[in-house]
């Protein structure tokens, strides 16, 4: 079986002789049990994140918000302090999805030996569409041509940010299903996320997570536990498919996202209050002794992050709503009187209630949630990969022994709208996978660009989409061996890459 997966983050890097180096190759397992009777009973665990290589690339850039506040000519601390924001990746017109997933893949099965006949299911997510036929995973089909392996099930799915959950969630129920044939999965998400000029430019970013699905991992999926909520609205959508840029509703999708917390949170909980009562009354946490509020039952969390301050702000809706299940509990003494009257639409936006409770949450925040957060700071959001990303940053700076035994929820959102909240147990060692992952070093060394060269690069890539006969205008240089880049598109739109030598 394969025993790593890769992730590429598209952490845009640089040095000082203008090479870039990108975060390319963290892996996700997935492990599922060896007989179908088990696996109806226990659910398919991830298995490993491990850094496989190192791609530097000069084709990766990134820019600081803070420059860029200063070329947007807005405020000092609107995009950095009112965003949560440091830095944030993107890639002129040599990269597409299809670029992005053919390197995060071939590097998976090359820097770990893995025979792609192993390989039963391979699932995208993505809203980075450069067909409304073809897939990306038909793509990546020629992965497999020198194996022979084209018995492999799954194409894409698309529902914004949300489509990468979405594989994930067929790919485990692919593997405890009885069309499983005993091989693995790879589940492939990522984006190119762009705006128009204007208050949404800074929200951008790019990256690409690729998750093998396989046995015996330390991070298990819990069995059953799980919430959603799915709606339709229009908060941000892509109707017009001649542009990369969406039509974005910024207020009212940062209330259907805080919606989304909220319902997803109560499903939750509602679910395993039910498998709780199933096992008659067996507790189904270890330290379920030790929690002061509900939420403490979640050692560590990750979001989705279209900004971390929305993620800060999340978390402290969280406690919000122990707070509304069980306002006499002690550590909620100090919440002014009045909250307890306030509607659920006006508690949306109450600044009262917003500020009460990232007071609160503010520790459990820094020790539980904190750590998550350092890739989509400093590379922005990653849209289908924003939640594996600060899942890989979690396991980055959570030290593996530190997290035995410990409880990780995942909140994963799409606009339009679809999310669910689910969660994983740490039941084995990831310390070499930290080592590997020296995520720290590898966001220092990115090449820093001005804003000015960002801009330019927006608008090469606005030139670049959806044209035929059209030859790429980036740079080939400083790209490193392995790394598929774009070099053509023909008078029928058909797309032709090389990879670096």
């Amino acid at each position: 079986m394969s025993p790593f997966t890769l992730v590429s983050l598209d952490a845009k890097s640089g040095n000082p002789a203008g090479q870039q180096a990108r975060i390319d190759a963290i892996g996700l397992f997935l492990a599922h049990a060896n007989r179908l009777p088990e696996l109806r009973r226990h659910a398919a665990p991830i298995r490993r994140f491990a850094v496989a290589s190192l791609n530097a690339n000069k084709k990766y850039f990134c820019v600081d918000q803070s420059e860029l506040e200063k070329f947007d000519g807005i405020a000092a601390g609107k995009y950095t302090i009112g965003l949560g924001q440091t830095k944030m990746s993107f890639c002129d017109d040599r990269e597409d999805i299809y670029s992005f997933a053919l390197t995060t893949v071939s590097s998976l099965f090359k820097k770990y030996n893995i025979d792609p006949k192993t390989i039963g299911r391979l699932e995208v997510g993505t809203e980075t569409l450069l067909d409304k036929s073809k897939s990306v995973k038909s793509v990546l089909m020629q992965l497999f041509e020198e194996s022979g392996n084209y018995n492999v099930e799954g194409v894409d799915t698309v529902n914004a940010c949300y489509g990468g959950t979405n594989a994930l969630f067929n790919s485990v129920n692919w593997i405890e299903s009885s069309a499983w044939d005993g091989r693995d999965a790879v589940v492939v998400a990522g984006d190119i996320a762009l705006y128009a000029k204007g208050n949404a430019r800074p929200t951008g970013g790019a990256g690409c997570v690729a998750m093998l699905i396989g046995p015996d991992a330390p991070i298990v999926i819990e069995p059953g536990k799980r919430g959603s909520y799915v709606r339709h609205v229009y908060d941000f959508y892509k109707p017009d498919l001649t542009s990369e840029y969406p039509i974005v509703d910024g207020h009212f999708s940062i209330k259907c996202y805080i919606e989304a917390v909220d319902a997803c949170y109560k499903a939750y909980n509602e679910r395993e209050a039910t498998l709780k009562s199933q096992q008659n009354g067996n507790g189904v946490n270890g330290h379920a002794e030790e929690q002061e509020t509900p939420l403490d039952r979640f050692d560590y969390m990750a979001f989705h992050a279209p900004t971390c301050k929305l993620v800060s702000k999340s978390y402290a809706r969280l406690l919000y709503n122990d707070y509304l299940k069980n306002p006499s509990n002690p550590i909620f003494a100090e919440v002014p009187a009045e909250v307890k009257d306030v509607s659920y639409d006006a508690s949306i936006s109450d600044k009262t209630v917003e500020k009460t409770f990232m007071a609160l949450a503010k520790k459990r925040f820094a020790a539980r949630v904190q750590p998550s957060i350092q890739v989509p700071t400093m590379c922005g959001n990653m849209y289908c990969g924003s939640v594996y990303a600060s899942l890989c940053s979690l396991l980055a700076n959570i030290d593996s022994q530190t997290a035995q035994g410990k409880r990780v929820a995942l909140f994963s959102y799409g606009s339009g709208l679809a999310s669910s909240l689910f969660s994983f147990t740490i039941k084995g060692s990831y310390e070499n996978i930290a080592k590997q992952l020296d995520i720290q070093s590898r966001l220092d060394a990115r090449r820093v660009v001005a804003p000015e060269a960002y801009d330019a690069m927006c608008d090469l890539r606005k030139q670049a989409h959806l044209q035929k006969d059209y030859t790429p205008k980036g740079e080939t240089d400083g790209i490193l061996p392995g790394t598929y880049y774009l070099t053509g598109v023909d008078s029928m739109f058909r797309r032709t890459y090389e990879i670096k030598q």
